[in-house]
């Protein structure tokens, strides 16, 4: 077992967070803890010497004022509700008209874990309830549990570091059905699904569109190791002419499962994603969008929604455990 020690920014005011780790990330009697520490207190000390003999440090960037105490309110709501309501749309909805805003993890000189609930682009929008409810899952209804969650989705291992961050969805989905927060859905097979070999390179091609890795060259080995690992992969998906009919397809794809668009937009793997919502005419997508600039519940099926988008060629499912 070994300890993260995390400092938290609010206000000029640093905290530390002790966090004592175990392997496993399925929420069972092993499950990590977090305390927080004043600063400057014993305990503190204790955990900067610790933190010294096995560094694993990192920060978390309050963005907004009431950010935790917003988080820890959705939180206690979740706890309240029945056994039977689907958590993932229900914290979807909690966010429905917050505006759309994009790059709001690279604004900042240096990774931190960013907490950012009232800025959301759609990345951000779909861990931000997918921490949420795997929170409400495993009975957790504190701020740095939820903070725990969004390192372990966000980040390979939970490791908070910018080369470590998941920034293209094939690595983003592996890592977390690796972590056992979800599973790739069983598609038909083909017509009504295809195989695709993706090709990335967005990132380490177009530095200057992002402005972390832009001041820091030092990481782009880092960025095309994991552009690296998208390349040898292979995945199912759903070509977008078979969702005109997407109701055969319930029985792979239910509410709050996450969505994510495929493209043959050069150097990227996936242009977009967000939740499945079924309609009666059909399935729609739940979204933070660029076009409308906030969360919304998509009027269109995601088949009419996909005939606007040129580079779309279809979607990958991932269930939600």
């Amino acid at each position: 077992m070994r300890k993260i020690f995390v400092t938290l920014i609010l206000s000029g005011v640093v905290l530390t967070l002790c966090c004592h780790q175990a392997p496993n990330k399925d929420g069972s009697d092993n499950e990590k803890a977090l305390v927080a520490m004043k600063p400057g207190s014993e305990e503190a000390q204790a955990g900067e010497n610790a933190s010294q003999a096995q560094p694993s440090k990192y920060q978390v960037l309050l963005k907004n004022p009431g950010e935790k105490e917003r988080i820890e309110a959705l939180l206690k709501e979740g706890a309240a509700q029945p056994q039977e309501v689907n958590l993932m749309l229900f914290y979807a909805r909690k966010f429905l008209g917050q505006k759309y805003v994009g790059g709001t993890l690279d604004k900042d000189k240096e990774e931190g874990l960013v907490i950012n609930t009232q800025e959301l682009d759609c990345t951000t929008f779909v861990e931000n309830v997918l921490a949420l409810a795997i929170c409400t899952k495993r009975g957790q209804t504190s701020f740095e549990d939820f903070c725990k969650a969004l390192a372990d989705i966000r980040y390979i291992g939970g490791e908070v570091a910018y080369t470590a961050r998941q920034h293209y969805f094939t690595i983003w989905l592996d890592d977390n059905i690796k972590d056992g927060f979800l599973q790739e859905a069983k598609l038909p097979q083909p017509p009504l699904s295809a195989t695709r070999t993706p090709h990335v390179d967005y990132m380490s091609t177009h530095v200057s569109a992002y402005n972390m890795l832009s001041a820091h060259p030092e990481w782009l080995p880092g960025i095309k190791a994991l552009e690296q690992k998208v390349n040898k992969s292979k995945f199912q998906y759903i070509p977008k002419a078979q969702l005109e009919k997407s109701k055969r397809y319930k029985d792979c794809i239910h509410d709050g499962d996450i969505i994510g668009l495929v493209t043959n937009k050069p150097g990227l793997d996936i242009s977009h994603v967000g939740f499945a919502v079924w309609h009666d005419d059909g399935l729609h997508l739940m979204h933070a969008s660029s076009l409308k600039k906030e969360v919304i519940e998509d009027p269109l099926t995601l088949y009419q929604y996909l005939q606007r988008q040129k580079t779309g060629v279809g979607i990958r499912v991932a269930n939600v455990k």
